[in-house]
């Protein structure tokens, strides 16, 4: 399979129309008409249903978009790294984090990156730890800051020293909100958010006692968003860590800290067995620096 047949294919999804896209890409229409038969004849199976004036894409035309998205992407990013020069560095560095506090380094680490480097350009992507990780192992993503738990031995990685704070998000107006810290036992009887990793049950499970296992757990979460607005409702009680809620609005939102005390730490990670581009390794070096200017 062609890059090219990829890159007319999501030209029409773009466009929603074979002439549209046609023009977008300086084809006359049969000529496109033709190359996306010759695609779906390849895969051997069709991708869109063709309308008067919409085009709508099947089950199998969804999942090659997908795919067709991270084979362009890839071959960007390798185009770009065989092109850089020490003297010269361009390209694409894509970074996942987490919500947490690690990912406060970003700004400074890519603020004095960009002005060694003001050719390298960024791609920030948020997520949990598990989907970070996913995507730097299918080539998706260079870097990632990530928390515990999870095993991260088959990556390279560097400890961020920056522990997070786990804890509890709820309503300012809740009675525990009166408290500056949270046992497990006080969250017995009330319902209960929680990530869905399992790992992460696991964690809390371990540091907080066999109380954990008492708790009424009314939903699970992977991003904090939707999860926030059972605590703005006042309805619910979030397991979190204090980085994910710092830009929430104090006068409905508070955040209490375990009682005893419950850290993750956090750590910048990339892909094992496999060359290291230089933005990558120029930009391991730069967290590199910042955290020992840090520690100091």
């Amino acid at each position: 399979m062609e890059f090219r047949l990829l890159r007319y294919f999501l030209a029409v999804v773009r466009e929603g129309n074979i002439s549209k896209a046609a023009e977008a890409l300086f084809l006359t229409q049969p000529t496109l008409s033709r190359q996306l038969s010759d695609l779906e004849h390849e895969l051997g199976a069709p991708l869109f249903v063709r309308g008067k004036k919409q085009i709508t894409l099947t089950e199998a035309g969804l999942l090659l978009k997908r795919r067709a998205e991270e084979i362009l992407e890839l071959q960007e990013k390798a185009e770009s790294e065989i092109r850089q020069r020490d003297d010269h560095l361009t390209g694409r560095l894509s970074v996942g984090a987490a919500e947490a506090d690690c990912a406060a380094i970003l700004p400074r680490l890519i603020t004095k990156f960009k002005k060694k480097y003001p050719e390298v350009e960024f791609d920030l992507y948020s997520d949990t730890a598990s989907v970070v990780k996913e995507k730097i192992d299918r080539g998706l993503l260079d870097a990632g800051l990530v928390i515990e738990p999870g095993s991260i031995d088959k990556y390279h990685f560097l400890p961020l020293g920056i522990k997070e704070t786990c804890g509890i998000l709820m309503n300012t107006a809740s009675p525990l909100a009166a408290k500056d810290t949270v046992t497990v036992r006080d969250l017995i009887g009330l319902p209960v958010l929680i990530s869905q990793r399992e790992e992460v049950k696991n964690l809390y499970r371990n540091r907080l006692g066999e109380d954990f296992d008492k708790l009424d757990i009314i939903a699970t979460h992977n991003l904090i968003g939707n999860a926030a607005r059972f605590a703005e409702e006042n309805c619910g009680y979030i397991f979190t860590v204090r980085g994910c809620v710092r830009n929430l609005t104090p006068e409905t939102f508070c955040f209490r800290p375990f009682s005893p005390s419950v850290t993750q730490d956090s750590f910048l990670i990339w892909k094992k067995e496999q060359p290291v581009g230089r933005c990558l390794k120029k930009l391991i070096e730069e967290v590199s620096m910042l955290l020992k200017h840090t520690k100091q």
